[in-house]
């Protein structure tokens, strides 16, 4: 385990800097916004932002504000950030992400679940929190063979219970994060206190039975057919996609850009209001400067060929489960009977009244308030 810090040099950050001034944008038809991709508008001044008003070197700051490290785990080198809070080493928390996410989007949240007692908490709330980046995204390893969940759960728990010496831990998850923190639960239950998730992934395998379930699965196969196109091209054709944008930090950008507007929970703010402009900026830099938007991509790739967004037959988790259901534009949840069938132990069903896809982006307050409360459940190993 090695201490990390983010370095990027002037030459390189000036060099994709450089790239977004001389993009030559391409003509774009008026008054369409959002509805066929990134709007051009917005497009223009991010980017103009991004090139003439970004404060970079403030962003490396920001990205070593908490202390970060790297460890080789079964010869892949896992990037994480590591705070030992008022929990003293007593109550390990393993915080996953997604995709386009970064451990970046865990920021607001790191503090207040590290040290309640500043925010207005408890203290016996406390955790101490681990944030990995998956591997293949970020600061950790991209290996010639692409990571898929299952082997990114057996690495994030031998990172818990191996190099950082946590017998049992709790784990959140959000998007590929989710899928992640579900196959912990089947792999290694023994390791676990409790999951929460922010998305129920892995999906049980059964069939829509109730006329509820029915409903719902109608409403997500409509969702699958208009926004699931970018799913659909990592999955299949990623080396395409690859080509097509990895190249260009304006073009990552767009892609990257175009996803945080669709998942995002836009009813009560508009989405310029949703995010701060910095922490969109941060994310997409981490890719660009880091090469992760070709590795990353090939995650969706992985988890259709190893099968592995849904439960196998008659399999169900049964680590007690905490679902935060944050009105996702892209996933909106599922009957708790459906649920149940995936899930054999629910603690918690907690209802979210605003925040989208990126919880801790959208609304970091509710999402350290349900935290807090799951983690006060006794565990039921003792």
């Amino acid at each position: 385990m090695q201490p990390f810090e983010v370095n990027w040099s002037e030459a390189d950050v000036e060099a994709v800097l450089e790239r977004v001034r001389t993009y030559r944008f391409p003509p774009a038809p008026e008054g369409e916004g959002w509805k066929y991709g990134c709007d051009a508008a917005y497009l223009q001044d991010f980017c103009g932002y991004w090139s003439a008003s970004y404060d970079w070197r403030g962003a490396v700051q920001r990205l070593n504000r908490f202390p970060q490290f790297v460890a080789e785990i079964d010869g892949v080198d896992i990037h994480f950030v590591h705070v030992v809070g008022e929990a003293d080493g007593r109550r390990p928390l393993l915080l996953s992400h997604g995709w386009p996410g970064s451990h970046r989007e865990f920021w607001k949240v790191i503090e207040p679940l590290a040290f309640p007692s500043r925010f207005g908490g408890r203290t016996e709330d406390a955790f101490d929190v681990v944030v990995p980046s998956l591997p293949n995204f970020g600061f950790s390893g991209k290996p010639t063979t692409t990571i898929d969940q299952r082997q990114t759960a057996l690495l994030f728990d031998r990172l818990m219970r191996d190099v950082l010496g946590y017998a049992r831990y709790h784990a959140h998850g959000g998007d590929w994060g989710a899928l992640v923190t579900g196959l912990l639960a089947l792999e290694c239950p023994e390791s676990l206190h409790a999951i929460h998730l922010t998305m129920m992934f892995p999906a049980p395998s059964a069939e829509p039975e109730t006329s509820e379930e029915k409903a719902w699965a109608e409403v997500m196969a409509a969702i699958e057919k208009q926004k699931g196109g970018y799913r659909h091209l990592q999955g299949s054709k990623p080396q395409s996609l690859s080509w097509a944008v990895g190249d260009s930090p304006v073009a990552q950008a767009a892609w990257i850009l175009e996803r945080y507007h669709e998942w995002s929970d836009r009813r009560e703010r508009p989405f310029e209001d949703v995010f701060d402009q910095d922490e969109l900026v941060d994310t997409i830099m981490i890719y660009v400067m880091t090469g992760a938007f070709h590795s990353s991509i090939r995650y969706y790739s992985a988890a259709q060929e190893a099968k592995l967004r849904n439960l196998p037959d008659r399999r169900r988790v049964k680590v007690p489960t905490a679902f935060a259901r944050f009105p996702d534009p892209l996933h909106p949840w599922p009957p708790r009977s459906l649920a149940e069938k995936g899930y054999a132990a629910i603690t918690r069903w907690t209802e979210m009244p605003h925040g989208g896809h990126f919880a801790a982006l959208e609304a970091p307050d509710l999402l350290v308030d349900d935290l807090r409360a799951w983690g006060r459940a006794p565990d039921p190993v003792g």
